[in-house]
């Protein structure tokens, strides 16, 4: 598992992780969340995540609030 920062979240059901030490922030989707739903989280929030693979490259899977 990795950790990181809600960088950002959209009106769309998706949002951002911010990872220390890279530069680019990681894409994830509501369906991935476990244990908190999507209207709870808010940017700044620490998160814990797998990096999975998708057709548009790297996300963030199995994404849990801390």
């Amino acid at each position: 598992m990795e950790t990181g920062t809600i960088a950002r979240l959209t009106d769309k059901g998706f949002g951002f992780i911010a990872r220390e030490g890279e530069q680019k922030d990681l894409f994830f989707h509501s369906n991935e969340l476990v244990g908190v739903t999507f209207a709870e989280l808010h940017e700044g929030d620490k998160v814990t995540f797998e990096v999975g693979e998708s057709p548009k490259g790297p996300n963030a899977i199995k994404v849990s609030r801390i």
